[in-house]
C-alpha cells in the first residue's frame, strides 16, 4: 500500500515502514530510530513493524510529537561505532 506524501491515513489500516516514511516525509532509517526509541509505536507482525494509521495519526497531533521527529532527524546516530 503506497500512499501519497502527507495523504492522511484511513483507520483500522496497518502501515508499513516504508508507507509511514512517506507519510511522516523522513526517511525508513528515521522510523526505524523512533521505533528504537520507543518514541512511535509500532507493532511487530512476523517479524516486521507495522502501524496502526489510526494510531499514528493521534500520536502525530500530541503535544511534542513532531518535536521527537525533529529530534530524529537533525542527530541521526553513527552507523557505524566510533572509537577514540
Amino acid at each position: 500500500m503506497l500512499m501519497a506524501k502527507q495523504q492522511k491515513p484511513q483507520p483500522n489500516i496497518l502501515m508499513t515502514v516504508k508507507d509511514v516514511a512517506t507519510y511522516l516525509s523522513v526517511t525508513e532509517r528515521t522510523v526505524y530510530r523512533l521505533v528504537k526509541d520507543h518514541r512511535l509505536p509500532a507493532y511487530k507482525v512476523g517479524g516486521q513493524w507495522r502501524f496502526k494509521a489510526d494510531t499514528l495519526e493521534l500520536w502525530k497531533q500530541k503535544d511534542g510529537a513532531m518535536d521527537d521527529l525533529a529530534h530524529a532527524t537533525q542527530n541521526p546516530q553513527p552507523a557505524t561505532p566510533q572509537y577514540a
